[in-house]
């Protein structure tokens, strides 16, 4: 109780000590970058969801503008018609479900054994993920790569290539080094195999993570569409930002295969697109952020 108390007096005179001059203006600093970043990222995600909600009158009148001064969802109901916008989510969520879960799983069963240093040679792998993290073949050979396996036109294009990243490799190995090893000795004591001790004592402790790397694989396979551009040519295998880009930049969809039921896309029907690719990612965030800032921190510095 004695101590408990003198912890609570030296916490009492730290919140009462004066604030220095250097103290408010560091503060300010501070919290003025993150207003500027705030107002930097609020602005355009609000002009965004106005113009996806505003007549095409009003859009074109007006400009830029942050609220809406009259509601009109034809663009939502007009989008909704685009059944190439449509089959591209689908593709996207499969995409976006089958790489996460996997990639996962690779990290997790590669980074396991990284993590112990009786590990032969462990150096010299570790040397080597680090290694493609700064240099790759380049655009060409990855192409002629993808060629070769017979890839090209295959959904596993989307999977494959970017099964494993080393940047989650080793955030995810840290962690792992983090947790003690009694718990493993104790385990093999009891009679469990690597298998039982990986998903039976380290999975369950790697929550904060397996969150971050998850989000991280996600967020990456959604927001991914240069290899649909380089590796696909069949319509029904695009993907969500794909089709995205070509109602931003050229303002219509189409068949590429046939060139038919090409749809005109108005500003209105180019964001209420945007509004609606940006829903999933918005909405899983939250639930994970909890996680994120430990899995990070914990990951970075462990090891």
């Amino acid at each position: 109780m004695k101590k408990k108390k003198n912890n609570d007096e030296e916490i009492a005179s730290v919140r009462k000590r004066k604030r220095s001059r250097e103290d408010w203006i560091v503060d300010g600093f501070a919290y003025g970058m993150a207003a500027i970043l705030v107002i930097a990222i609020i602005l355009p995600f609000m002009q965004v969801i106005t113009v996806s909600m505003s007549p095409a009158s009003v859009v074109n009148a007006t400009g830029f503008h942050l609220f809406p001064t009259k509601f009109d969802f034809s663009g939502y109901k007009k989008i909704a018609t685009d059944n190439n916008f449509w089959h591209s989510y689908l593709n996207t969520i499969l995409r976006a479900v089958i790489g996460t879960s996997s990639g996962v799983l690779i990290t997790i069963m590669t980074a396991y054994p990284l993590s112990k240093v009786n590990l032969p040679y462990r150096k010299g792998l570790m040397l080597f993920v680090v290694f493609t993290m700064y240099f790759s073949g380049g655009m060409i050979p990855k192409y002629l790569l993808i060629k070769n396996l017979h890839l090209t036109n295959n959904f596993l294009v989307y999977i494959l290539p970017c099964l494993i990243t080393g940047f989650a490799l080793i955030i995810t190995r840290n962690f792992f080094m983090s947790i003690p090893g009694e718990l493993e000795e104790s385990a093999k004591i009891d009679g469990a195999t690597p298998w039982r001790v990986l998903f039976g004592i380290y999975l369950p402790l790697s929550k904060p993570v397996v969150a971050t790397i998850s989000l991280w694989y996600c967020v990456h396979h959604w927001n991914s569409w240069m290899d649909n551009m380089l590796y696909v040519t069949k319509s029904n295998l695009y993907v969500l930002q794909y089709v995205l880009q070509t109602i931003l930049t050229n303002g219509q969809t189409a068949d590429m295969e046939t060139m038919t039921d090409v749809i005109i896309h108005t500003e209105t029907m180019k964001m209420a697109a945007l509004v609606l690719s940006l829903l999933p990612i918005v909405c899983t965030y939250p639930f994970l952020q909890k996680y994120f800032v430990k899995g990070m921190l914990v990951g970075s510095v462990k090891g």
